[in-house]
This record gives C-alpha cells, sequence and structure tokens, in this order.
C-alpha cells in the first residue's frame, strides 16, 4: 500500500496530538516495510523543519510551500476543491490524525477525532478554535471513509452528538511511550531536582493550562487539603500556557497560595519521566478527555493518581488510580489524602499503575490502525 499521512501535527505540536501522531507513524513505519508512508506538511518556502523523520527507506516527505492560515482558508473556509493528491500523488489511503479532512480526489480517507470537548464543554473552548472545529469536524466525520477515536467514551459522543455511523468508527487506544517509566539513574533524578528546584515533597499535575483542566478547582482541594491534614507537599503545575487562563491565577492569588503552587512552564518531554517519579502524586481532575494520557504516564512511572471519574478517564486508568466528581472540590481532596496518609495505599496504586500503562503500546495501536488501512485499500 501507498499510505499519506498528515505529518503537520507531529512537527508543531509538542504534546496531545503532536505526541500520537509522532507515536503511531513510528511505529507503523517500523512494523509495515513493504508499505510506502508518504509523510506530507507544509512549512514555508517548503523547508525541512528541522524536527527528525523517522528513518526508514519507505518514508517520503512531501512538503507544501504553504502556510497554516492560507490553507486553513482555502479548504475549510473557501472550500476551495484543491485535493491534496497534488502533493502526494496517488496513495491508497489518507489520514488526517488531527480532526479535520481536506479535499481528496483518490484514495480512501481516514480521519482521527481524539475528543468532541467544545460540543461537551463549550464553555472552556477557545472562540475561534471551537467555531472551526464546529464546522469542519461534523463534516470530515461525515465524509471520511471511516473514523478512528482514542475511547468507547469518545465513539459514543460521535454516536449521539453527530450521528456517526458506529460501523465506521473505531477504537485505537494511544500508546504510552517506552521512555514513561520510574525512572532509577540517581544523576538523572539529581539533575531534574535541581532544574526544578523541587527541594520539596510535592503533588504533580501536567496539562496545558486552560479551562478544561478544572485547575481552580483542584487549588481548592489542594488547599482543602493543607488545612484539613497539614499536608506541606508543594503543588507543582507543569504545562504552557493555553487560552482563558486568567481565573487559575486568580484562584492562586484568592486561596493564598502564592508559595504553595509552583508554575513550571512548559516541561521538555525529556525531563518528564523524572519528574513524575518524584512526585508522591499525580492529580488530574480533568471535565473532559478524549483519553487522558499524562495520567498513564503517570502510573507507567509508578507515581499514585488521582483523576476525574467522567468521560474516558475511568476507561483509560481502570481501576488502578483513585478517581473523583471534577465539580466535587472535597471529593478530589479526599482522594489526595487517602493516598498521601496511606502508603499502603499508595504503594498498591504505585505497582497496579504500572501494569495498567503497560496495557497500552503504540505496537497494538499500529497493528489496529494498519487493519484499517488493508480494509479500506482492498475496497
Amino acid at each position: 500500500m501507498r499510505i499519506g499521512i498528515d505529518y503537520n501535527a507531529a512537527l508543531k505540536q509538542g504534546g496531545g496530538i503532536g505526541r500520537y501522531t509522532r507515536g503511531l507513524v513510528n511505529e507503523l513505519v517500523t512494523r509495515s516495510t513493504d508499505d510506502q508512508f508518504v509523510l506530507f506538511f507544509n512549512h514555508p518556502r517548503g523547508q525541512r523543519p528541522p524536527q527528525a523523520f523517522p528513518d526508514c527507506a519507505n518514508v517520503v516527505e512531501r512538503p507544501l510551500a504553504v502556510p497554516d492560515r492560507w490553507l486553513t482558508m482555502l479548504w475549510h473556509r473557501l472550500q476551495a476543491p484543491i485535493p491534496i493528491d497534488l502533493i502526494t500523488g496517488a496513495v491508497d489511503v489518507f489520514h488526517f490524525p488531527d480532526f479535520v479532512l481536506p479535499p481528496v480526489w483518490r484514495g480512501a480517507t481516514v480521519v482521527t477525532v481524539h475528543d468532541l470537548s467544545f460540543l461537551v464543554h463549550p464553555e472552556t473552548a477557545d472562540e475561534g478554535l471551537r467555531l472551526y472545529l464546529e464546522r469542519t469536524v461534523p463534516l470530515a466525520v461525515r465524509e471520511a471513509d471511516h473514523v478512528l477515536v482514542d475511547s468507547a467514551n469518545t465513539q459514543n459522543d460521535l454516536i449521539c452528538l453527530l450521528d456517526a455511523d458506529p460501523r465506521r468508527v473505531d477504537v485505537v487506544y494511544p500508546g504510552i511511550d517506552a521512555g514513561f517509566s520510574r525512572v532509577t539513574d540517581p544523576v538523572t533524578l539529581r539533575d531534574v531536582r535541581h532544574r526544578y528546584a523541587l527541594h520539596h515533597p510535592y503533588i504533580l499535575h501536567v496539562s496545558v493550562i486552560e479551562p478544561r483542566k478544572n485547575l481552580p478547582r483542584l487549588f481548592a482541594a489542594y488547599a482543602r487539603l493543607r488545612r484539613d491534614t497539614g499536608c506541606r507537599h508543594r503543588l507543582m503545575i507543569a504545562g504552557g500556557l493555553g487560552w482563558m487562563y486568567e481565573s487559575v491565577f486568580q484562584a492562586v492569588e484568592e486561596l493564598k497560595l502564592n508559595d504553595s503552587v509552583v508554575f513550571l512552564g512548559r516541561v521538555p518531554e525529556a525531563d518528564l519521566p523524572a519528574l513524575y517519579t518524584l512526585a508522591d502524586l499525580f492529580v488530574y481532575p480533568s471535565l473532559y478527555e478524549g483519553f487522558g494520557i499524562p495520567p498513564l504516564e503517570a502510573m507507567a512511572c509508578g507515581t499514585p493518581v488521582v483523576t476525574s471519574n467522567v468521560s474516558s478517564l475511568p476507561e483509560a486508568v481502570g481501576d488502578a488510580g483513585l478517581m473523583a466528581n471534577p465539580t466535587d472540590i472535597d471529593g478530589i481532596a479526599d482522594a489526595m489524602a487517602q493516598i498521601l496518609t496511606n502508603s499502603g495505599l499508595a504503594a498498591d496504586l504505585s505497582r497496579r499503575g504500572i501494569e495498567r500503562a503497560a496495557q497500552f503500546s503504540w505496537q497494538a495501536a499500529a497493528e489496529k490502525v494498519h487493519a484499517v488501512y488493508q480494509r479500506l485499500a482492498q475496497g
């Protein structure tokens, strides 16, 4: 088969969909050596971005010297019928792993829809992005030959909210990158401690700072934990600024947590395993997730997890973490306290978390996705 894959997210997004695309493509090109993979991307002047592509003989790069905003305008605003085939040449199957489907002349089409947060929780979405996705995602779900989702919860959302045909929607769980495991090297741990000034025991949260991550309620639960148990752990927030984040910093001020909540900013992926390993607890009370990679990364590193009991998070975490209603501040605080005050429970969750995270691999994901490609290519 000749398979075309939109590689833009892999090159331009550090986390989330970027990591999904990199992890899946790296495994696909390694396991499917009889297939040719055409990775297309747009870049000013058609230059090759500095990020590494998979180093495999069956990979072909196809740059397009058009800025992102021009493509968005041509394809999704003006709906110009300029097929992607003009860049890639003929392919058997196209895969678009970032929600939207550009025009295609020939070849079967697959689109990955990671979540419907812009419909389920529109109040948490950036308005411009929400309006764009409200217009393009339903169209992609209708027109694609097949749709991939990250969880059964998102599959159900597509069926209920977009009237998707369940026969054309497959669940493919993302993998956890092999680099996420408990770090034992003392030099690595020492360097990360020093780099981020980790001089106190800490609770960790990893995400882009945006409303869906529910940080003001996390801070309120953390304040209650400190008040009720005397906990003196710091709360470390690792992640860059997203959108509508003003209320996050306002909550820290109002709760007088300036000295105990620490914003680390965006942390390089290479530092995350040690950051997880050194934490006594990982907490992720998100309002909605299409899957929820960070809790599983923490579990892979042996860190006990508290997360939400909504959307796909129970599906991802299973019985290997504690869960709470994300709107219940007392419930979040109680779950955190259970782990921090019960070493036996913490050790049990650490063991179960490692076992649970091991169930999610890019090998398994690539096998399922490749089977979809084959089915479509054969008609």
